[in-house]
C-alpha cells in the first residue's frame, strides 16, 4: 500500500439491535437475490432467443438497488451517464462499489482475478458478465484483446485504475496498464473514457472512513458492520465529461487525465457541507 500511515480503527460491536438488523437484512436479500436470479436465467434466456441485453441487465440494476437500499445506503446521482460504449474508471472505496455502480450505470465491471472466488460476490460477479483480469504481465496482451472485444461487441465496461480499494477519503494514482486497450489502432478514435467520482457520506457519528475497506481488513467482519450499523448513509456517484482516447498521445496521459477529474470531483464532494454528515 502507498499511504500505510492510515489504519482502520477496530471494528465497532454490533450491540443487538445491530445482530437484529444483520439478520433480517441477509434473510430479506438471500431471499430477493434467489428470486431475482430466476429472473435473470429467464431474461437470458429470452435474450438468446430474440437477442438483446436490456432484460438481463435490467434486473441487475434492480438487484443492485436492494442491495445499496439493504445496505442502508441513499444513492445520489450527479451529472449524465454517457450514452455511447466505452469505459467508466472510478475510485475504489469499498465492496459495497459493486451495488452503487451497477444501480447507477449501464456497465460490466472489470476486476481482479481473485474477486471470482470470493463467497456470494465472485458467483454475483460472474452472472453479472464481470470479466476477470490476473494481475501477470504476461496475460496483459491477451487481456487488452478481451477488453477491445467487450468494447467492440458494445458493452460498457468499468474498472478501478487504482487497482485496490482506499478507506474514501482519497484517490490513489490511477495505474494505466488497462487503458492501453483504448490505445489500439482499432478502438483509440472510437473509445470514450468516462471518470466517475464515488463519494461515502457515513451514518451520523460515524468515522468518516466507516464504508471504506481497504488494507488487510477482513471482507466478512467489515460486511457484518455494513449490514449490521449502516443506517441513514449515503453515496453520491458524480459523472464527469468523457475523455476520448485519440486525444491523448499515451496510455499514461489518458490514466493522469483520468485520475486527475475523479480527484477533484472526490475533493469537492467531500467538502460539500460534509461536516454535517459526520
Amino acid at each position: 500500500m502507498i499511504w500505510t500511515e492510515v489504519e482502520p480503527e477496530p471494528a465497532p460491536k454490533l450491540g443487538i439491535i445491530g445482530w437484529l438488523r444483520l439478520i433480517v437484512r441477509l434473510l430479506i436479500y438471500s431471499i430477493l437475490t434467489l428470486e431475482l436470479f430466476i429472473l435473470w436465467a429467464l431474461a437470458m434466456l429470452l435474450e438468446r432467443l430474440i437477442g438483446g441485453q436490456k432484460a438481463s441487465g435490467a434486473v441487475v440494476r434492480l438487484w443492485a438497488r436492494v442491495g445499496h437500499t439493504l445496505l442502508g445506503l441513499r444513492l445520489e446521482i450527479e451529472g449524465e451517464e454517457m450514452t455511447h460504449g466505452g469505459a467508466l474508471v472510478a475510485n475504489h472505496s469499498s465492496w459495497t462499489d459493486i451495488f452503487v455502480l451497477h444501480s447507477a450505470a449501464h456497465i460490466h465491471f472489470v476486476s481482479k482475478s481473485e474477486v471470482a472466488s470470493w463467497p456470494v460476490i465472485g458467483f454475483l460477479a460472474r452472472v453479472t458478465g464481470t470479466l476477470f483480469i490476473e494481475r501477470n504481465p504476461r496475460e496483459a496482451k491477451r487481456q487488452q484483446v478481451q477488453l477491445a472485444e467487450r468494447i467492440e461487441g458494445g458493452d460498457k465496461l468499468c474498472f478501478f485504475p487504482e487497482g485496490t480499494s482506499s478507506d474514501g477519503l482519497r484517490v490513489l494514482p490511477f495505474k494505466s496498464t488497462l487503458f492501453s486497450a483504448f490505445h489500439t489502432e482499432a478502438l483509440r478514435e472510437l473509445v470514450w473514457v468516462q471518470p466517475v467520482t464515488v463519494t461515502y457520506y457515513p451514518p451520523r457519528g460515524k468515522d468518516k472512513r466507516f464504508y471504506g475497506w481497504w488494507g488487510d481488513m477482513d471482507f466478512g467482519a467489515h460486511a457484518m458492520v455494513i449490514l449490521g450499523l449502516s443506517q441513514g448513509g449515503r453515496v453520491r456517484v458524480t459523472y464527469h465529461p468523457p475523455l476520448k482516447a485519440e486525444d491523448y498521445v499515451h496510455r499514461k496521459d489518458l490514466a493522469r487525465a483520468a485520475g486527475e477529474a475523479v480527484r477533484a470531483g472526490l475533493h469537492r464532494t467531500l467538502g460539500e457541507k460534509y461536516e454535517e454528515t459526520v
